[in-house]
């Protein structure tokens, strides 16, 4: 039996061991039925008629208020995307960019905000820095500590922004996104700080983050259990004094029709034109679900209780090492091979293809190496188990504590 009402509600859950939530999260019944009703309610007004209009309002400026509460800014500052990567991107390439300013990424960030980062680099003769914070494995506290340090390190006259994740997609290590902003306040030239929070909604409560950072962006389809194809970004209130859209379409403007061309004064100027409204009603039913499981606290509690339960037992099994010295912050579990498992000819692949065949699915990362495992408010302990089980089974039993 299980003891989230949510998961009983997922129908992917029904057949498989899953811990793929950081990559994507299974839609519950109720939201497909939702996406399904939006579809035929359009369908039923008519799709581009006038009745039709004020049922797509509601849809979008409901689940926007929505979103603001768990961002914790105001809806004026949220503005929609389609995934994280747009939402970092366009409203970075509208900053007021000069010759020389260099951008300083962290080294665990994604490839694809990377690459767009790099092409930013290349158009304007920007320098790119690279900040270390893979390595960071310890505690929150040392966490912290050590980044700041190397921070303040790395800031020069001609830094210009900062990015970092707030929850790291490899190494599961949580960063203080509220202190960096702080931080970056007292640089004379207080850089822009972008946050991708690709593993963060959803998984951690993210207000004070989300409210500190100047570009703060989500997806739906991960932590959230929601469509494809659906993301929000938070945008700071300086950015929206200085940025410019990259791109520009009928809902980037205030009023649509002949004459029109004044930008929305707020977040909206960064979104551009049509988006499947179902999706939005999709998504407002996954965050209702999650909501009833608790509070973000209380399910971040859930979520810890599963991911230390598995960070525990891996620290018994021969030839795993965790990328995390501690029980992690959140969902996000990484592990490795060692001596024996990798003398014996076992790798991050191999391991995740022997356990799909088992019916337990995970994925391998390239960077650094290894395998990752995701609990949620859905995960059982019982799945956990399964899976140290089978994962000391592979690799030849348990050493001792």
């Amino acid at each position: 039996m299980s003891s989230s009402p949510l998961r009983d509600l997922m129908p992917a859950l029904a057949t498989k061991t899953y811990f793929n939530y950081g990559g994507q999260g299974p839609l519950p019944e109720p939201s497909l039925e939702a996406i399904s009703e939006a579809f035929r309610t359009i369908q039923t007004l008519g799709p581009f008629s006038a009745p039709v209009w004020p049922y797509v309002n509601r849809t979008v400026s409901g689940l926007r208020a929505q979103l603001a509460g768990w961002f914790g800014v105001p809806a004026e500052r949220l503005a929609f995307t389609e995934n994280v990567s747009s939402g970092c991107l366009l409203p970075l390439w509208g900053l007021p960019w000069q010759a020389g300013d260099e951008l300083l990424i962290g080294d665990a960030e994604h490839y694809g905000v990377v690459a767009g980062l790099r092409e930013l680099a290349r158009r304007h003769g920007l320098r790119l820095r690279s900040l270390a914070v893979a390595d960071l494995v310890g505690s929150p506290a040392s966490t912290a500590t050590t980044l700041a340090e190397r921070l303040e390190a790395s800031l020069t006259p001609d830094t210009r922004l900062v990015v970092l994740s707030h929850l790291l997609w490899n190494t599961g290590q949580l960063m203080p996104i509220a202190s960096v902003a702080a931080q970056l306040a007292q640089h004379p030239r207080h850089p822009w700080l972008l946050v991708d929070g690709a593993q963060s909604l959803g998984s951690l409560p993210v207000q004070s983050a989300a409210a500190a950072a100047d570009i703060y962006a989500c997806t739906g389809h991960k932590w959230c259990c929601g469509p494809e194809g659906l993301g929000a970004v938070a945008l700071s209130e300086r950015l929206l004094a200085e940025s410019r859209p990259t791109l520009i379409g009928w809902r980037s403007l205030e009023h649509d029709g002949p004459g029109a061309g004044d930008l929305h004064h707020d977040a909206r100027r960064f979104e551009v034109a049509t988006s499947c409204t179902p999706l939005f009603a999709g998504l407002a039913r996954s965050l209702d679900l999650l909501e009833a499981e608790g509070d973000g606290a209380g399910r971040l509690g859930v979520i810890r209780a599963r991911s230390g339960q598995l960070w525990s037992g891996l620290q018994r099994i021969r030839g795993i090492r965790t990328l995390l010295r501690v029980p992690p912050p959140a969902g996000l579990v990484s592990f490795s091979l060692a001596a024996p498992a990798a003398e014996q000819g076992w790798h991050p692949a191999g391991i995740v293809e022997r356990l799909g065949e088992r019916g337990i699915w995970l994925r391998t990362l390239e960077a650094p190496p290894c395998v990752r495992a995701c609990t949620h408010v859905v995960t059982t302990a019982d799945e956990v188990k399964r899976l140290l089980d089978e994962l000391a089974q592979l690799a030849g039993g348990f050493t001792a504590v």
